[in-house]
């Protein structure tokens, strides 16, 4: 059987959901992961911090994509928040749940199975919307602008998105990126998204290469043996952790050209406008 793979909420590979059965081995194996995309909790760190939010005053966070919740516990550490963990598959909720359980947390966490272009939040509800390799699921100018009425004026949108990070690369690579995520593209066009959807830019970073190789790529090629074992090292099995290989080995050999960008940005009051003298 041949597998039909696109890119997924959470930076890997995922098979069409009308595929069951890949379907399944897929959260196989990325549930057992700590982060189902390229990430570091040095650099969630390093976000909040550019973010600048008050870590003692009380917020309320949305964690849109959350996946097994790298991102979710680390805001929940950092932070003085009620953290609405938002992901579409069950299966990784419930680590999260566990997770948070363990580290007495759980108190400031609420998951949420829901998809994240049909959220059923108020307007204004949030003080922070976070989403970690996760967005382009729903595409970069379509996440940030549907989310943003979901935020309070003033309020903060700390999203990662994958990125060009050279002004040209090569074709192989610009190939397989045009077909995957048609969206990817320099972070400054990313800025501009923002500031023409009511955000005003605060910051923004690459991620480093240990959170690809490290974090992410390194630990789940740790688990292919038993990822494969369990699933009786089926071909549809194997056709995933090749697929994956494949993903790895493109990202070490052009990595100088990709990652992910960390955009921090902050919601501004549309309906204050500059008058004649521009204040």
């Amino acid at each position: 059987m041949t597998t039909h793979l696109i890119v997924n909420s959470y930076g890997h590979k995922q098979v069409r959901r009308d595929n069951m059965e890949d379907y399944q081995l897929l959260i196989d194996l990325h549930k057992g992961g700590d982060r189902q995309g390229p990430g570091g909790d040095a650099e969630t760190k390093m976000a909040i911090d550019m973010s600048m939010v008050d870590r003692v005053a009380p917020l309320k966070i949305a964690d849109i994509g959350c996946g097994t919740g790298a991102s979710t516990l680390c805001l929940a550490q950092q932070l003085n928040a009620q953290i609405t963990a938002v992901d579409f598959l069950s299966d990784f909720l419930e680590v999260l749940e566990s997770k948070a359980d363990r580290a007495g947390l759980s108190g400031k966490i609420s998951p949420l199975s829901c998809s994240m272009d049909n959220l059923p939040f108020g307007d204004g509800e949030f003080d922070v919307i976070w989403s970690e390799g996760a967005i382009y699921n729903i595409g970069f100018e379509k996440g940030v602008t549907d989310w943003n009425r979901y935020l309070k004026v003033g309020g903060i949108l700390v999203v990662s998105e994958i990125t060009w990070i050279t002004a040209s690369r090569p074709s192989e690579l610009q190939k397989h990126w045009e077909g995957e995520y048609p969206g990817i593209d320099v972070a400054s066009s990313k800025i501009g998204v923002l500031e023409k959807n009511g955000y005003s830019p605060i910051g923004y970073f690459v991620l480093p290469e240990h959170c690809w190789l490290d974090n992410y790529y390194r630990p789940m090629q740790n688990r292919f043996k038993s990822f494969l074992n369990r699933n009786s090292n089926s071909e549809e099995a194997r056709a995933i952790v090749e697929a994956e290989n494949r993903e790895i080995e493109l990202y070490e050999k052009y990595k100088t050209h990709y990652s992910y960008g960390v955009y921090v940005a902050k919601k501004l009051d549309r309906h204050n406008k500059p008058n004649a003298a521009g204040l």
